[in-house]
């Protein structure tokens, strides 16, 4: 066709171009998302162990377990991986069966076709931790870098852990090339993979006291920004504008256009409330898709809204949904700590449950490799018992916080309960381990309950396990006479009752 036949053409189909643009059809330009990606899906985790529902959710985005999913684990700084590497295990032990890693240091291998050629067949990239300039320096403007691009642009999915998750953001938080994971803002490495555009992501933010940073350091440089960030074991998942909120945690919003949570600089979101991107505004919270309300909830802990009450902490959950995740008297915490993750509570008997627990597994010898965690209070463990609270129980499900006394007593919080609960719901958390042992099992109606509490008489704290429902509810007070059976009762009835 000559030149002037093309011109021709055009000009003949453009009218019909332009009419089939109008009013009542929008143009796909129109409708595309402006913050994430067009196709495909982008999962930002906060670092730390991840829960099956992550795993679940990445392979499935991929096309199921036979989808050729690649590991890039060169922001862990080694010379060298094979496909035994740490993640690409661990998706093979997730149920992926065609996990391989993806390498190289050589920006003319990254240029190469045979690395293009692996990607193009691939429908899944996972980035691993360690730090994220390393990812900038061995792909950034390089062939494998579009590669990834054209992945996601073809409906796959990208995510990625710790530095992982960072280097999905616009702008690159955390970027310095040291070891110096401090430094918010380099002016050689601000600038990520950008598969979120207009973001910058911070991570482990709860695990390691990270909550003020965002905000202190890349929000107030840069305000047209939309910060979110992660605790460990959670994550975003992300398609088009839309994000949903799953895992063990929290993630936060710092610049949205929802108001920010009383006295600190972001909005919380909790597993199972979704969230525009674009619009920076919370579309959806999980308890709305329950029976509860906070009207309820907040009633029953009217008289521990005065701090001299000693106050008290409460978690619902359902379903890999955090219900409810709200405290009652208790004072702002450093650095913006969530006053239901810190201070930490004294469970009482309810310690008897990570008593059952470790009987089951066997001792770790005392010199073994384990000991204080990052976050984690008091001193260096001694007995059996605290070792295997600290190297045993904790570590699978990301327990930074809970501690157990030389006497056998455990301190702990609502947020880290839940992660023990989370972590019974997995039968690869600890296998052989019988799980109802430390609990008594109720009978409520046609559905059992697994229950232990603060005192013999229910008073304190209570623990509640419906294991049929995935439901759960903890309460924490540090008063002796509160009826915490009670409390819990009628939160846990209540949302039974509801799914009748």
């Amino acid at each position: 066709m000559t030149v002037i036949s093309r011109v021709v053409l055009v000009t003949l189909l453009l009218p019909a171009l332009l009419a089939a643009q109008g009013a009542g059809a929008p143009s796909a330009a129109a409708n595309a998302p402006r913050v994430g990606p067009a196709s495909g899906t982008v999962i930002v985790v906060g670092g730390g162990r991840m829960g099956p529902e992550i795993y679940d959710r990445f392979i499935q985005a991929a096309g199921g377990p036979d989808a050729l999913i690649l590991d890039v684990p060169n922001a862990g700084g080694a010379a060298s991986y094979d496909d035994n590497a740490a993640g690409a295990r661990a998706f093979r032990d997730a149920g992926a069966r065609n996990v391989h890693v993806l390498f190289t240091t050589d920006r003319a291998v990254a240029n190469s076709d045979s690395i293009v050629a692996l990607i193009d067949r691939a429908s899944g990239i996972w980035f691993d931790g360690g730090r994220q300039f390393r990812l900038v320096d061995d792909y950034a403007g390089t062939r494998t870098e579009k590669a990834f691009n054209d992945l996601l642009a073809r409906g796959g999915v990208i995510g990625g852990s710790s530095a992982g998750a960072t280097i999905l953001g616009d702008f690159l938080v955390r970027g310095a090339p040291s070891g110096d994971n401090s430094i918010m803002d380099h002016p050689g490495y601000r600038k990520g993979f950008a598969y979120l555009h207009g973001v910058a992501i911070d991570q482990h933010v709860v695990a390691r006291d990270r909550l003020p940073d965002l905000a202190d350091s890349i929000m107030t440089r840069y305000p047209d920004l939309l910060g979110i960030s992660v605790d460990e074991g959670t994550a975003w998942v992300v398609q088009g504008d839309t994000a949903v909120i799953i895992g063990r945690n929290k993630a936060f919003v710092y610049g949205g256009r929802d108001a920010n949570d009383p006295g600190v600089p972001f909005l919380t979101l909790h597993p199972g409330d979704r969230y525009d991107l674009a619009e920076r505004r919370v579309t959806h919270r999980a308890i709305d898709d329950s029976p509860l309300t906070m009207e309820f909830v907040d009633g029953l802990f009217a008289d521990y809204t005065n701090p001299s009450s000693g106050g008290a902490t409460v978690l619902v959950a359902e379903g890999g949904s955090v219900l409810v995740d709200r405290s009652y008297g208790v004072p702002q915490q450093p650095r913006y700590a969530p006053t239901t993750t810190s201070p930490q509570w004294a469970l009482g008997e309810l310690s008897g449950v990570f008593a059952s627990l470790c009987a089951q597994l066997p001792e770790t010898p005392v010199g073994s490799a384990g000991g204080a965690r990052p976050g984690q209070q008091g001193s260096a463990p001694t007995t059996a018992f605290q070792r295997c609270v600290a190297r045993q129980l904790s570590p699978p499900i990301g327990m930074h916080r809970t501690t157990a006394d030389a006497r056998g007593q455990v301190s702990s919080n609502v947020d880290e309960l839940y992660r023990l609960a989370l972590g019974l719901q997995n039968p690869r958390t600890w296998p052989g381990v019988d799980v109802t042992q430390g609990w008594t099992t109720e009978k409520h109606g046609d559905v059992s309950w697994l229950t232990a509490y603060g005192t013999a008489d229910g008073r304190r704290a209570a623990f509640v396990r419906i294991p049929d429902r995935q439901a759960v509810v903890i309460v924490l007070t540090n008063d002796d006479l509160a009826d915490a059976r009670g409390i819990a009762e009628r939160i846990a009835g209540r949302l039974v009752a509801g799914r009748s």
